[in-house]
């Protein structure tokens, strides 16, 4: 599918190569970028990674037919409001936010006034780099994009949609918003808390100095998105936090679970633990489509 013109609002990791790969796989006639600060003008403006790139709403979005939100969840609804009168009636906006529930319930009547259609969107593709430093053209390749229509979604904009993340290379999978929060609350916002809690706990001056020496491959591998940014996942946190607290309960009553089998030094039940562990990752992992971060 090839747009006349697409515009990309807010330039991080996803933004930056959502607009690599745009250009490399040549989806637009005319590719606009919209930043806010100086530097990341004169950075995106280096890597020459749009048509046009600007501070101006007006410029970056009019005339667009599909506009990608890739700006902080606190941000999505103060931004799309400052937008809408530079929207093209018809114009499909979307985002790639880690929480949908809230995000389709703000936008959605925003882009309805001014005549266009929200279609949520997430992209499961990151790293815990940022910036459009770090982009990569092949991000999204292979990676699930989960596509969440609002109720009054008209089918052709959830279909043009989900077009576009097939071609930048995902897998698009169309769910509700409600359906999205509850998955990712497990599957993503949780291992995150996980991952900052070790290193925490591990790496806090409380402990001896040698502590941080003895921190080899595995916590590394482990902590690795702990390294991710704070505000951006502050955000995530706060708008799924119903979702995350319900499935952090349930997490610490599994770990009680196996403090307690090692109190009792219950070897049967160590031992399962272990393996359910083992089984259920390498299956996962003989059939997972997204892609290994590097």
């Amino acid at each position: 599918m090839r747009w006349n013109s697409i515009s990309l609002i807010g330039v991080g990791l996803l933004g930056g190569s959502l607009a690599l790969a745009i250009k490399r796989r040549q989806l637009a006639a005319r590719l606009s970028v919209c930043v806010r600060r100086d530097s990341a003008l004169a950075e995106c403006k280096k890597l020459e990674i749009a048509d046009v790139i600007t501070k101006d709403f007006k410029e970056a979005v009019q005339g667009a037919e599909l506009v990608i939100l890739c700006t902080p969840l606190s941000e999505m609804a103060s931004l799309t409001a400052q937008l809408r009168p530079f929207l093209q009636r018809g114009a499909i906006v979307t985002d790639v936010g880690s929480v949908k529930g809230s995000v389709v319930k703000e936008l959605e009547p925003i882009a309805r006034q001014a005549g266009a259609n929200f279609v949520g969107s997430h992209p499961m593709a990151g790293s815990e780099k940022s910036g459009v430093a770090a982009a990569r053209e092949d991000l999204f390749e292979n990676a699930v994009c989960l596509v969440t229509p609002g109720r009054a979604s008209p089918p052709e904009a959830v279909a043009r949609v989900e077009a576009f993340w097939k071609s930048v290379g995902g897998f698009p999978v169309r769910m509700t918003p409600e359906a999205h929060d509850d998955l990712v609350s497990r599957s993503s916002h949780l291992p995150h808390i996980v991952a900052a809690e070790l290193a925490n706990y591990i790496l806090s001056p409380v402990h001896p100095k040698e502590q941080a020496m003895v921190c080899a491959n595995g916590f590394r591998d482990t902590t690795r998105i702990a390294s991710g940014s704070p505000g951006m996942w502050r955000d995530i946190a706060l708008a799924n936090r119903q979702n995350l607290t319900r499935v952090l309960g349930v997490f610490i009553e599994d770990l009680q679970e196996f403090q307690f089998a090692l109190e009792r030094q219950d070897i049967t039940a160590i031992e399962e633990f272990f393996t359910k562990a083992k089984q259920r990752r390498d299956q996962w992992q003989s059939h997972s489509t997204s892609p290994t971060p590097e």
